[in-house]
This record gives C-alpha cells, sequence and structure tokens, in this order.
C-alpha cells in the first residue's frame, strides 16, 4: 500500500475520468465518478484514511476477504457495492482498486460504450 493516499486517489480519480464519457460530481460534498447519469465510483479522501466504493458484481465475494472492504452502506451492499477504506498502514495492492474501478465501470456503462474499450 502506498503511503501516499494523494497520489493514490489521484491516479485513481485519473484513471476514472479517463473512460469514455466519465466526469466527475460532488452530490453530498462528496466526489463520485459518472458515466452518462450514474455512479460507477465513489472517491473519499481525508488525512487518515482513503476511501473508494465501487460495484463488483464479479468480485464482490473475493473483495469480501480482506479487512479494508465493506458492503457499502445504504442499503448499496445488496447490489455488489463494496467500500474499500485504506489507510498508510493498510496492507493492500493498489492495483486491486484500479482493476475494481474497471469492473464497476463496466457494469455501470451502457454497453456501446463498454464495447468501445480494449
Amino acid at each position: 500500500m502506498p503511503n501516499d493516499l494523494a497520489a493514490l486517489e489521484s491516479r485513481l480519480r485519473a484513471r476514472a475520468l479517463a473512460y469514455p464519457e466519465a466526469w466527475e460530481d460532488f452530490p453530498w460534498g462528496e466526489r463520485v465518478v459518472k458515466v452518462r447519469k450514474k455512479i460507477f465510483l465513489f472517491l473519499y479522501r481525508t488525512d487518515e484514511a482513503l476511501t473508494a466504493g465501487t460495484k463488483l458484481p464479479v468480485s464482490h465475494e473475493f473483495a469480501r476477504m480482506f479487512d479494508a472492504c465493506t458492503p457499502t452502506g445504504y442499503g448499496l451492499g445488496k447490489s455488489g457495492w463494496i467500500t474499500t477504506r485504506l489507510t498508510p498502514a493498510t496492507d493492500f495492492d493498489p492495483g486491486l482498486l484500479e482493476d475494481w474501478l474497471d469492473e464497476s465501470y463496466r457494469t455501470i456503462a451502457p454497453r456501446t460504450l463498454v464495447k468501445s474499450l480494449p
């Protein structure tokens, strides 16, 4: 796990915004990234932690094996959403977050946009 949460946040944000028709919004005062009008990434950072929420219909059970991952609140966990909370001390491969970001985008985005991806 990189100690620099700001750098990881920046990397995830840039990667999310690189997807076709992805854009950033701030409902509830927190950063989300949407494709068209649907959220595919919740991203929030404080001085102590970086929190990312992704929809994982395929990797949901695998993600639940990690201490850093929990079902997302507000009933979203029942629909496959996972919240990953990382601190500088968390032993976690940030590459997994990138993989889960991709899964989340491909789950939420319209099929025509997903077909344009490599």
